[in-house]
């Protein structure tokens, strides 16, 4: 091979080897550099070891009661979410009847949901002026509104219940489907009880799926912070919302950073648990045929089972949804647009220099250029894996390599969004990387939050394409960038489409960074919304509706194309 070849074909490999190792650049810049930085803060926070901000949390009462607060809300909602789910998840694993997908689509609705919009939407339906309120006050002559939950523990529990209902319901509806019913039916034919059969038969075999569904809402509710920020007022805090007021209200940092290394411990058991029940739901006693192992509905008592689960679960969902996009329409005197109008207008009172329109627009702009980013590094993400997971990768040891960066790309999925704002405040507000003041900000924040859906998205069809098929279109005269287009892409473009659906939706509604880093002259839509929600004022409460309906419609479309489009990538 000539000198000058040769040369062309390093040139090309050290180029394509720095692409792909851009990912791995950006998450050290991004992601572990801010943590690194609370860490610092945590405990070296004059220079020296300190910890005296870590014994707060066990000596200071305040956080004490925080702490207290936290765990047992986090307990009380997942075993709400567990008692509602279960009977859901049976009638969704054992019977077959007309709706059910329809059912499982809405069931699943509310995980894509921006907290903000979950908060808004409990707030039009039970809310002092909420539908159930107003309705009461009609119906009963009442000048007072007479359900008070605005503020209080059970208003609270009803959101993390509606929040986290479709985990725990996919996860054990799912398991439930593959364990065999003949176990069951042995029972009962040995003179148990349709109960006791339940009780010694089932549960110990569905014990793996309760734990793994149990850890995973106790992890979303214990890390909680936009349902407790719009909902729960100043009366209640979590460590994510008291990390958030040590930063931002009391500017203590030392004190913040300390809190958010006891929140990364405690998810990081948290999920630890997690992944261990979830291998275990990996290996069912016996996987069954879905359509051998569901029955349709024959008797009354089933048919008062299976519709009245639908109709609960139609009405948990679809209460608060629909209250929300109702409420938006109804002024004073009755149906109305005006909320929705008041949108492109910049009153004099406003809260912000510019109309709310503007926090939509720059949502928008956001959330495409943190789409265009999350999706490159997804895709390079994906690419390197694959490259090192086939025989004669980049290095002899390519498929240990993958095997430990695979998880360490999904680590931001387990790091709470208010810790990474909190570590971005800390770490990128002065040099060598100061980019306090730039529009960047948000983009980068969003698509490490996004990436690693993208990468969990596009993975398995970049691992469906068989090596030999690019080698037989190179042998057919075709080069790379042909290749490529003929081979690859036809096999990642739907998977890829998914991908970028969730980074747009997720920058869309998020919350938990962005309330640290935004700026108030580009103010977001979540940010709209929850300062909206926070000020007196039919207007102003009209308008935090109607932009939440925007964020749900987007949401709602943006998760139907996801479903659409979705062939088989891996669960998240």
């Amino acid at each position: 091979m000539p000198d000058s070849s040769r040369r062309a074909r390093t040139v090309r490999r050290l180029l394509t080897g720095g692409l792909l190792l851009l990912p791995l650049l950006f998450f050290a810049l991004f992601y572990f550099y801010p943590l690194g930085a609370i860490l610092r803060l945590g405990l070296w926070p004059e220079g020296r070891l300190d910890t005296a901000a870590l014994g707060q949390m066990f000596t200071s009462r305040t956080i004490l009661g925080v702490l207290w607060f936290t765990l047992w809300q986090a307990v009380v909602s997942t075993l709400l979410t567990l008692a509602l789910a279960m009977p859901g998840a049976y009638v969704l694993a054992r019977y077959r009847f007309r709706g059910q997908s329809l059912i499982r689509a809405v069931a699943t609705l509310p995980f894509v949901l921006p907290t903000v919009v979950v908060a808004a939407a409990f707030v039009a339906l039970v809310g002092p002026s909420g539908v159930v309120n107003n309705w009461l006050m009609d119906a009963l002559s009442l000048d007072a509104p007479p359900i008070r939950l605005s503020q209080t523990v059970w208003i609270i529990l009803l959101a993390h219940v509606f929040y986290n209902y479709s985990v725990a319901l996919r996860l054990l509806s799912a398991y439930w489907q593959n364990l065999p019913p003949s176990l069951t039916q042995a029972a009962q034919m040995l003179g148990a009880s349709p109960g006791r059969a339940f009780v010694e038969v089932t549960l110990p075999l569905l014990r793996p799926a309760i734990l793994a569904a149990a850890a995973l809402v106790f992890t979303f509710t214990f890390t909680s912070f936009g349902v407790i920020v719009v909902l729960g007022g100043p009366r209640f805090a979590t460590l994510e919302v008291e990390i958030y007021r040590q930063a931002v209200n009391l500017f203590n940092l030392p004190v913040a950073a300390a809190l958010s290394l006891w929140q990364i411990l405690f998810t990081f058991i948290l999920m630890l648990f997690y992944t261990r029940t979830q291998a275990r739901i990996s290996r069912p006693l016996r996987l069954g045929a879905r359509r051998a192992i569901e029955r349709p509905v024959r008797t009354g008592r089933e048919k008062l089972l299976v519709y009245g689960n639908a109709a609960a679960i139609l009405v948990l969902i679809g209460a608060p949804l629909l209250a929300l996009v109702g409420r938006s329409l109804r002024g004073a005197s009755g149906p109305t647009l005006a909320y929705y109008r008041a949108l492109f207008t910049n009153r004099d009172d406003s809260l912000f220099f510019v109309p709310p329109a503007e926090a939509i627009g720059n949502s928008v702009a956001i959330a495409l250029a943190a789409m265009l980013l999350a999706v490159t590094l997804g895709v390079l993400s994906a690419q390197l894996l694959t490259h090192w997971e086939r025989p004669g990768g980049a290095t002899g040891r390519g498929a240990l390599l993958a095997r430990l960066l695979d998880p360490l790309l999904m680590l931001p999925l387990a790091t709470s969004a208010v810790t990474l704002g909190l570590g971005y405040l800390i770490a990128l507000g002065r040099p060598p990387l100061n980019l306090r003041a730039s529009i960047l900000m948000l983009p980068i924040a969003h698509a490490v939050v996004a990436a690693p859906f993208v990468l969990r998205s596009v993975l398995p069809g970049f691992r469906g394409i068989l090596p030999s098929l690019r080698e037989a279109a190179a042998m057919l005269g075709a080069d790379g960038p042909r290749v490529w287009r003929e081979v690859d892409w036809p096999l990642i473009r739907r998977p890829l489409l998914v991908g970028a659906l969730f980074a747009f939706t997720i920058s869309l509604g998020e919350f938990g960074a962005t309330i640290f880093l935004v700026r108030p002259e580009t103010p977001t839509l979540p940010i709209a919304i929850y300062r909206f929600l926070g000020q007196p004022g039919a207007l102003n409460y009209g308008q935090a509706l109607a932009m939440s309906v925007l964020l749900l419609l987007v949401c709602v479309v943006a998760f139907l194309a996801i479903e659409h489009f979705r062939i088989g990538g891996e669960e998240f």
